[in-house]
């Protein structure tokens, strides 16, 4: 059995084993049952198709242990549609509501001593992955999937925790197409962010943030997450074919209207930038990061914040946090207990 950790504090974001993952494989046009392994390993075809023509899709929700002591899974359902969205898009299988289901509330279970204590600002991450195993030479969808969904116990995506971070614009690269699989939550798109966002780390910035590949004039996402930016009582979030619809977006969106704020989802260009009260990224492993500072720098632009996280993200923060761990009603439906 694996070793409970000693400080969950101080956990990173970063895999930590745990005593069991669960597998449901597809084959013979049909899903079978859910199955309990305890090894981190997978047997893979050397011409598997996931491996070569990328048919390969993934996501990433999180549990909290409530004050009461309950444990809560949050939005699994929007998982499950978006990971079958991402499915459709590259001709995979899509899984069943009732197999995603059981897959999620008996991995979490299997693993209860893992899910992080209430306060301790850690989280149970949970990620469902779906593959192509079957083998394949040519350019074509296989035959057999594999569905695998294992946790890991984690710590905030930027050591910082809730604080500002400082970002950059990158134009010289495409994050993902306009009409291609941005979209879609696939392995792809995120291959493709790698260079650039190790090079905004190396120059000091914790985040890149992508312009449309089209036109370079408006803002696309920012690399690990969706962005926002608040104005005048308003709430603005990108509308592109090419980035993904964050569920912490969602439900951000949602609280932001709980507030009397306005919510715009359309396209934000990127002088825009010099408007904003307040910016910021979302998604679920960054929840909601508050952005200092924005460097355009082949634009010769650089749009400065606030130090400190503005007035509408820290609210917004605190709720959706408060409604994940329990300490306020949720009124959404957003979350299961277990």
């Amino acid at each position: 059995m694996k070793t409970i950790p000693e400080d969950w504090g101080k956990l990173p974001f970063a895999y930590y084993p745990t005593n069991y993952n669960v597998r449901c494989t597809y084959r013979d046009g049909k899903w079978g049952i859910v199955e309990i392994s305890s090894s981190e390993h997978i047997v893979l075809h050397i011409s598997a198709s996931s491996l070569h023509y990328g048919q390969e899709a993934f996501e990433g929700l999180k549990a909290f242990r409530g004050q009461d002591g309950k444990i809560r899974i949050f939005r699994w359902q929007n998982n499950w549609e978006r990971m079958n969205l991402s499915a459709r898009g590259i001709l995979m299988p899509e899984v069943p509501k009732e197999i995603f289901e059981e897959a999620v509330k008996k991995v979490v279970s299997l693993n209860q001593e893992f899910i992080p204590p209430y306060g301790t600002g850690a989280s149970l991450y949970i990620r469902p992955l779906l593959i192509g195993t079957g083998a394949k030479l040519g350019v074509a969808p296989t035959d057999e999937y594999l569905l695998v969904m294992f946790v890991s116990p984690v710590g905030p995506y930027f050591p910082t925790g809730f604080k500002c971070v400082d970002v950059k614009v990158a134009r010289d690269v495409d994050r993902a197409a306009t009409l291609g699989t941005g979209r879609y939550k696939v392995g792809g798109n995120y291959a493709a962010s790698l260079a650039s966002g190790e090079q905004a780390h190396d120059e000091g910035f914790k985040m890149v943030l992508y312009l449309d590949a089209k036109e370079k004039k408006y803002i696309d996402e920012c690399g690990p997450a969706n962005f926002f930016g608040i104005k005048n009582k308003t709430y603005v979030t990108p509308d592109s074919s090419s980035i993904l619809q964050s569920i912490t977006n969602l439900s951000v969106c949602t609280l932001a209207e709980e507030f009397g704020l306005k919510v715009e989802r359309r396209k934000v260009p990127v002088e825009e930038l010099a408007e904003f009260e307040e910016t910021g990224a979302c998604g679920t492993a960054a929840v909601i990061t508050p952005i200092k500072s924005i460097q355009d720098k082949e634009a010769g632009k650089m749009y400065a914040y606030s130090d400190e996280p503005g007035e509408w993200s820290v609210k917004l923060y605190k709720k959706l946090q408060a409604i994940q761990l329990g300490d306020e009603e949720d009124k959404y439906g957003w979350v299961t207990v277990l």
